[in-house]
């Protein structure tokens, strides 16, 4: 049997947890594109990346706690602005209409006794890697899936018939030692579990047992891994049930690999195990600002974001060869360039071949509202031979690198930059 662990409202429990007095109101956590590091004055910013999920992004912090005011108001020419998003909102908020990624000003307008507190994501961090260890030990096979999602496989551990009273030893445990809510699914098949939890929400044990009869009547849409593409695509052969897609088997085998990884999973018969260290495929950050039209100062944050990576990059003991900027600028315009080097990473290299990428893709006429830096393509993943013409050169520089590499650890990263970031 599987499970599928998803932590209620993380981010809100998360706080409640520290917090006993934002129990049973609605709150919200709310964060807004975190553009402290783009300062110019050094703020100590640290990263934190011990979680081992594939899709848990690493988090730079200066260790700061803001206010309401400070993190989310703005004056703009003497008037009040409240900036920023809902990440998560508790089941009280949602019952107000608050939602994922609704803005803060319209949330409160719908729910004005809402409380809002300012995302704490060293906290988040700390806490889910504390959960992925308790569950460690008492799961044989974990995979963390997300910040707030795991995975458990109870093969040759758990009998079958004492899953589903073990699932909620396990949720009652959770809520003892880290004052925490979680809902489980249970099923013999992985992605089903993952579906069953929706079922089980807030703070329920939910288990399949006949997986056909279950999916019959759920829409396509509720399951993980049916993106707007496939949705379309099922859209337009009248196909809106899970239950239809099982029906559906020579339709979906016809679509190749995707179709008959969707099909197998849909119907529980993908035969998929735990991952149990997902592998990052890339590295990347991505922040939105106000209009920027000083083209200057656009290729500094550039670089600024280049720095960080490089760090994450060194940390991680990766080698990218891989290099991707993305521009969006107003009015909706995107532009975007990847570059293969065939080469051994160092900052300096990295932001070299950035700059090159900027100077070809800037649009001068219009203001930049956000960039996306992103680096992949690791030769550890993808074997290749990379160049002997520069590997002294660069050699050089990646040694200097990991020197600097242990400052930063000790000081944060802005303790060292380099001209272009000034």
């Amino acid at each position: 049997m599987f499970l599928h662990i998803d932590i209620d409202s993380f981010f809100a429990s998360a706080e409640r947890s520290r917090d006993a007095s934002l129990k049973d109101i609605p709150i919200a956590v709310g964060s807004r594109s975190n553009l402290e590091i783009f300062h110019k004055k050094r703020s100590s910013i640290k990263l934190m990346n011990r979680n081992s999920g594939a899709f848990v992004a690493p988090v730079f912090y200066s260790g700061r706690k803001k206010s309401f005011e400070e993190y989310f108001v703005d004056i703009v020419n003497g008037k009040r602005k409240i900036r920023g998003i809902v990440t998560t909102a508790s089941y009280e908020a949602r019952a107000c209409g608050v939602k994922t990624a609704m803005p803060i000003a319209q949330a409160l307008h719908l729910c004005p006794e809402m409380v809002v507190v300012p995302s704490n994501y060293p906290l988040y961090h700390t806490l889910s890697y504390r959960i992925h260890q308790y569950m460690k030990r008492h799961i044989p096979k974990v995979e963390q899936y997300s910040i707030d999602e795991f995975f458990g496989d109870l093969k040759g551990w758990i009998e079958d018939k004492e899953a589903r009273k073990f699932a909620c030893m396990l949720q009652a445990e959770i809520l003892k030692e880290f004052d925490i809510p979680v809902s489980i699914g249970i099923s013999k098949a992985k992605w089903i579990a993952k579906l069953a939890t929706e079922s089980a929400k807030p703070y329920g044990v939910f288990e399949v047992k006949d997986i056909d009869a279950y999916i019959e009547n759920i829409p396509v849409g509720s399951f993980p891994g049916i993106g707007k593409g496939f949705q379309r695509r099922l859209k337009e052969r009248y196909i809106k049930t899970l239950g239809e897609v099982r029906r559906n088997k020579a339709l979906l085998y016809s679509w190749k690999k995707p179709g008959i990884q969707l099909y197998k999973r849909v119907t529980g018969t993908d035969g998929e195990g735990i991952c149990s260290k997902g592998a990052r495929k890339s590295i990347g950050i991505s922040r939105t600002f106000d209009p920027l039209h000083d083209a200057a100062e656009v290729k500094r944050r550039i670089m600024i974001m280049a720095r960080h990576i490089a760090y994450m990059v060194v940390e991680m003991a990766v080698n990218p060869t891989t290099y991707y900027l993305r521009i969006g600028y107003e009015g909706g315009i995107r532009v975007k360039k990847y570059l293969t080097v065939d080469r051994v990473f160092s900052e300096v290299l990295f932001k070299r071949m950035l700059s090159m990428m900027y100077d070809e893709m800037h649009l001068g006429t219009r203001g930049t509202v956000k960039l996306t830096v992103n680096v992949s393509n690791f030769t550890l993943q993808h074997r290749k031979t990379l160049s002997l013409l520069e590997l002294e050169y660069d050699n050089r520089y990646r040694r200097l690198g990991r020197q600097i590499q242990v400052l930063r650890e000790r000081f944060g990263l802005d303790i060292i930059k380099t001209g272009n970031e000034l």
